[in-house]
């Protein structure tokens, strides 16, 4: 047998095995571009020759098994044929796979996405390795596009209709013991035996376990029952006109048995649809943002965060949960104590297993004393937003810290220049600007100061992505970038409820131009005396909108206090009916947000328009259809 392959590895075991290892050359991650592909073919034509035993797939990558399709290949399409083409190349190779005559299984270890599950699905068995970095999933809807390879077809005959179509309708991840309970994989075991465990299961020539019965009739004889409640829940989140490929995911399955080849104009429409090419373009500015603070040698142990208050506790909370030794730092354990109550409760939320919630709770260590600053890599401030209180803390931190230590303040609101004066290295001072909610938001603004030691910068940028968040480099402005272009939007919409249009209106005005919320309801869910305050510092002199203005003056301050623009019952807006939005309100309402974006690139605060559009949409959720504030102004020209 001739095996001289560039991106595969094959070697024939004494029993007759066959272990095919994809080591794409070049590559830190295994993607299926189509050498590779081409590739995959000839080895399974020198098989078909010469037929083992049983075929294992497995990858030689310490990244993982394989990320996915070439996405670079995908943004170069550009002829419906092409479209097309690059559909049949992996339906047909998998479906050939999955009818050769020897057992083939999968090694699942690491991430297992897009096309690299379709092509684990084409396998008899999988076999998932058990341990953190597994993760398995079809995230093509998060590109626009649809799972085109096979997964529209075997992953609802493998884990039944309602759980397939969640995976592939969300794009969200599951991790290898639940791959095993839902029936995805066949097994999961940990490393040390994973070898063992593959040889011995693809000579078993064991059934793999079937459908039960209702599931069975839920993908064949009843799909449309499954299908119409799918497009009822998608139509929740997703309009179509916005977000056009669950919609066909849908259709494929239940009209198609999954295969998007029977459905050309569907492929053709999905495949160059604005929505695809931009939300192709979103996946490459997540990319360019994870690549910050990649160069810097720096990885934090220990991190010290000072203020419990809601920011500071969830800060700390998170960097515990990703793995780091935390100690919260507040005037007395009794202004710590609800930051531990609120962690403890929303790690329960995610974390099943009792021995690994308690080890997560015991990184998160109350520090009235502030002990830990010394001790610590990373030393984030998150006091209220006073300069003279802000002063005093840095001061002490400053006294203490390990000269090669982080120094990050979360102001969201002061100048750098004007905080570090206190300090012996001024230059060291760095902005770690998180969200609020900070588990939920992707985006932390890494913000420099005239002067600042570049490599602190570096070094607080690899922190963001240690922690699993996207670092944005932001210059010291007030607002930096998220809440200055955020507080002309609001405060156009609130004179918008001025002059007598609805709250509910001007929400869905924008709902409708795609955001997922709208301004009103955000201003509830900031904070009225917040929006206030800011309104103040960033919206340049203007006058405050009297809706907005009245409603502080009564308490009434938005969700926190059950009262705004809405009355808030169990965390949600209680809104009446929407009218119909005057023609041209949405393009009113997003011109202010735009304009102060393209300011914000002239002057240099954030420095192009690509990293501005990734932070306005990671850091806001402007609608990710659009490609961004910028993209969508150039586009609609």
């Amino acid at each position: 047998m001739n095996f001289n392959f560039q991106h595969w590895q094959i070697a024939v075991e004494p029993e007759g095995i066959a272990i095919a290892t994809l080591d794409k050359q070049g590559a830190a991650a295994n993607a299926l571009s189509a050498d590779v592909l081409a590739e995959f073919g000839q080895l399974l034509d020198q098989l078909d020759v010469y037929p083992p035993k049983g075929l294992i797939i497995r990858s030689g990558k310490a990244a993982g098994f394989v990320a996915g399709a070439d996405i670079q290949e995908f943004s170069q399409l550009d002829t419906a044929e092409k479209g097309r083409a690059l559909v049949a190349r992996g339906w047909d190779l998998f479906n050939r796979l999955a009818a050769v005559r020897y057992p083939t299984l999968a090694l699942v270890r690491g991430h297992c996405l897009g096309g690299g599950l379709e092509l684990a699905l084409a396998c008899r068995y999988l076999l998932a390795v058990d341990e953190p970095g597994t993760k398995m999933g079809l995230p093509e809807v998060m590109l626009g596009i649809f799972p085109g390879w096979g997964g529209m077809l075997r992953l609802p005959q493998r884990v039944g209709p309602a759980a397939a179509l969640d995976m592939m309708l969300t794009g969200k991840t599951i991790d290898a013991r639940r791959a095993k309970r839902m029936g995805l994989a066949d097994d999961a075991v940990p490393p040390r035996v994973m070898e063992r465990a593959a040889r011995m299961m693809v000579l078993s020539d064991a059934p793999r376990r079937p459908l039960p019965l209702m599931q069975k009739l839920l993908n064949g004889p009843l799909k449309s029952v499954v299908a119409n409640g799918a497009r009822k829940q998608v139509a929740k989140r997703a309009r179509p006109q916005h977000y056009p490929a669950p919609y066909a995911i849908i259709d494929i399955w239940a009209k198609h048995n999954g295969n998007a080849l029977a459905a050309p104009e569907l492929v053709d429409g999905i495949v160059r649809s604005p929505t695809a090419r931009n939300l192709v373009r979103v996946f490459f500015l997540q990319e360019r943002l994870k690549s910050f603070g990649k160069d810097s040698a720096f990885k934090a142990k220990r991190v010290h965060v000072v203020g419990a208050g809601t920011m500071g506790g969830d800060i700390a909370a998170w960097c515990a949960l990703r793995g780091l030794s935390v100690t919260l730092q507040d005037q007395g354990l009794e202004r710590i104590a609800p930051a531990l109550k609120r962690a403890r409760e929303n790690f329960s939320r995610r974390i099943k297993d009792k021995l690994q919630l308690r080890a997560v709770m015991d990184r998160l260590i109350p520090d009235p004393d502030g002990a830990g600053a010394a001790h610590a890599d990373v030393v984030i401030e998150a006091i209220f937003e006073n300069v003279e209180a802000k002063h005093a803390l840095l001061r002490k931190l400053d006294a203490v810290m390990k000269p090669d230590a982080v120094l990050a303040t979360n102001t969201s609101s002061l100048k750098l220049e004007d905080l570090r004066t206190v300090l012996q290295r001024p230059e060291r001072l760095v902005g770690i600007h998180f969200f609020n909610p900070v588990a939920m938001m992707p985006l932390v603004e890494v913000v420099e100061a005239d002067g600042a030691d570049p490599g602190m910068v570096q070094a607080a940028c690899a922190f963001v992505r240690q922690i699993d968040k996207l670092p944005l480099p932001v210059k010291s402005e007030p607002g930096f970038l998220v809440n200055a272009v955020l507080a002309p939007y609001m405060l156009e919409a609130m004179r918008a409820v001025d002059e007598g249009i609805a709250p509910e209106t001007v929400d869905e005005a924008m709902l409708a131009f795609g955001m997922p919320m709208g301004p009103v309801e955000l201003a509830d869910t900031v904070g009225l005396d917040i929006a206030v305050a800011a309104g103040r510092q960033l919206a340049g002199g203007a006058a405050a909108p009297r809706c907005l203005l009245g409603r502080v003056d009564k308490g009434q301050l938005g969700k926190k206090t059950g009262q705004g623009f809405y009355a808030w019952s169990a965390g949600k807006a209680q809104k009446g009916g929407a009218g119909t939005p005057p023609d041209g309100l949405a393009a009113r309402l997003a011109k202010p947000l735009i304009d102060r974006v393209e300011q914000l690139v002239t002057t240099g605060v954030v420095a192009d328009a690509e990293l501005a559009d990734a932070g306005v949409i990671f850091g806001t959720g402007f609608a990710p259809f659009t490609g961004g504030p910028l993209n969508y102004r150039r586009t609609e020209k």
